[in-house]
């Protein structure tokens, strides 16, 4: 629920929606006074003039009591702003804190028309983000042109930003942002993965409908092939593979990855986990 900002510890959006609900059901918990009050008891009970199971009864006498009624009564605390409207639609724009962090809506989940989301970016805090700021996280996804006769476009996905090309992912680098990045950097980004691709592969061929490849792992050359990884036996030179070779290991279920999500990995550096998901929140 905290951050760090500066040597600082910060109240994170999530962190501030707790502390609301605790304020807005647990007021006399919540209060300054409370922890000094608590300590001079403690310090009683050190002494021995007080007797520590009547401090705990006496107060969670009074504290039980409001734990059962807020478990009745507070219903789902919504943890969210109402920003104003939308100029555009007319209909209302939201902060609120989600499953995978804070985002900005417009809309109702009610209406006709679904709402649309947008991920708040670091550093934007529920309470004090304007309608302005809100609104310029829907620019997303930013179309910057055509390159080699395909769209690209910059956003934002469930697992970070990244720059699209025709149907693939490129994940950006912390340096770059999708609100600002150029036409030109988003180029530069998608060759710069695909130089890295070329240097990891060392054969790459269509094998049965599905992309084969021998690449340079980080613990060694490996072969991928239908979304599994296959090790290189001893008994062959990873650098002079033939497609004969290649075809010979992944057919042997012997020398299948065993590795915990190993069928989980594809080819790196495409980026494509980036995506994951549109800018909901």
């Amino acid at each position: 629920t905290t951050g760090a900002d500066k040597g600082k510890l910060m109240p994170t959006n999530t962190g501030m929606v707790v502390n609301d609900f605790l304020l807005a059901n647990f007021e006399n918990i919540m209060d300054f006074n409370f922890t000094a009050r608590v300590e001079e008891q403690f310090d009683e009970i050190a002494k021995g003039d007080q007797e520590w199971r009547k401090m705990i009864d006496g107060f969670y006498s009074q504290f039980h009591p409001i734990v059962e009624d807020t478990e009745k009564n507070a219903g789902k605390f919504k943890g969210e702003r109402l920003l104003g409207q939308d100029p555009e639609s007319g209909r209302n724009v939201y902060a609120k804190i989600g499953k995978y962090g804070a985002f900005a809506q417009i809309g109702e989940r009610e209406d006709e028309d679904k709402p649309r989301f947008a991920k708040l970016r670091d550093g934007q805090l529920i309470e004090n983000i304007t309608l302005e700021e809100a609104l310029d996280l829907f620019k997303l996804p930013r179309e910057l042109g055509n390159y080699e006769e395909k769209p690209v476009q910059a956003s934002i996905g469930r697992f970070g930003p990244y720059v699209k090309h025709g149907d693939q992912f490129f994940s950006l680098p912390k340096t770059d942002d999708p609100y600002t990045i150029s036409y030109d950097r988003a180029i530069e980004v998608i060759e710069e993965k695909r130089e890295a691709e070329r240097q990891r592969t060392i054969i790459a061929f269509e094998h049965e409908g599905a992309m084969l490849k021998a690449l340079r792992g980080r613990f060694g050359a490996y072969i991928n092939y239908n979304k599994a990884n296959y090790k290189i036996p001893k008994s062959y030179e990873a650098e002079s593979l033939t497609q004969e070779d290649c075809i010979a290991i992944v057919s042997d279920p012997e020398n299948l990855s065993k590795k915990k999500g190993s069928k989980k990995q594809g080819s790196a550096g495409s980026g494509k986990a980036a995506s994951g998901s549109k800018n909901t929140g």
